[in-house]
């Protein structure tokens, strides 16, 4: 039988940056990771560990120092196409509507203009919003402005979600809302999905793996979890399951240590 072809493989990739004096940091040692196609990925680490760094790499924003980086078994050598990136502040056009917002992104790969905010309106009321396509973001909440960013992204229907922190500056409530509105989303068609966050709870409620960077510099992969919860899931209700809070345990352990470093790093500590 043919191995099934991966959304992504990370293989041996280094990430350095040249900083002042025209020294170098090494953000990210040599790492390996696999993606499979249809499988949501989690990434947890401490702040400043190169998650965002491993995903702009995949996302072809940045090129690694050494290693490759595959996207459906072919080499990526520049911007990621088959990929949609959900970044942690959105990138609403404010002068423009949220139905042309949305309708945007099939616009410029040439498709008419009509058939666009038809396709715009059918994702704004998927997500919650078909009331709203003809509002500015500034009159949106914050929930409501990450709603507007999933159907930017997925109307685009990439094979491959790129998502960093995309929930991190909303309200527990509206967290808990949007999870449960992206695993709906994601069920739909089960697109791979590499997701970045800082909260374990969100990690473990959303993914199929989490996985675990060390701290930096030259920080690693240094644990993967398998998440065995049952789907479909409801993010509030999932945390009371005895799986969850023992994997919760499990993953923090792994996990505590390396938060203590990256806090002593940025505090000034040394010890």
């Amino acid at each position: 039988m043919m191995e099934a072809v991966r959304a992504v493989s990370l293989k041996k990739v280094e990430i350095s940056f040249e900083i002042a004096n025209k020294t170098r940091f090494d953000a990210v040692a040599a790492t390996d990771l696999d993606v499979d196609a249809h499988e949501f990925v989690a990434i947890v680490g401490p702040t400043g560990c190169g998650k965002s760094t491993l995903l702009n790499a995949t996302a072809g924003l940045l090129i690694p120092a050494s290693g490759t980086v595959e996207v459906f078994g072919k080499p990526l050598k520049a911007i990621n196409r088959q990929a949609g990136y959900l970044f942690q502040q959105d990138s609403l056009m404010p002068w423009k509507t949220v139905l042309e917002n949305v309708a945007i992104g099939l616009e410029i790969n040439g498709v008419a203009s009509a058939d666009a905010r038809r396709t715009a309106r059918d994702w704004l009321g998927r997500v919650g919003l078909a009331a709203f396509a003809d509002r500015f973001p500034r009159m949106l909440s914050g929930g409501q402005r990450k709603r507007v960013g999933l159907a930017q992204v997925l109307i685009r229907d990439p094979k491959l979600l790129l998502m960093d922190e995309p929930f991190g500056p909303l309200d527990a409530q509206t967290r808990l809302i949007m999870g449960d509105l992206l695993l709906k989303l994601w069920s739909e068609d089960r697109k791979a999905v590499m997701f970045v966050t800082h909260d374990l709870d969100e990690a473990i409620a959303l993914a199929d793996r989490v996985v675990i960077m060390s701290a930096g510099p030259k920080s690693r992969i240094i644990g993967d979890f398998k998440v065995t919860l049952e789907r479909p899931r409801d993010i509030a209700e999932i945390r009371h399951d005895p799986v969850f809070i023992q994997l919760h345990r499990d993953i923090w352990q792994a996990l505590r240590d390396e938060v203590m470093i990256a806090y002593r790093q940025t505090s000034g500590e040394t010890a």
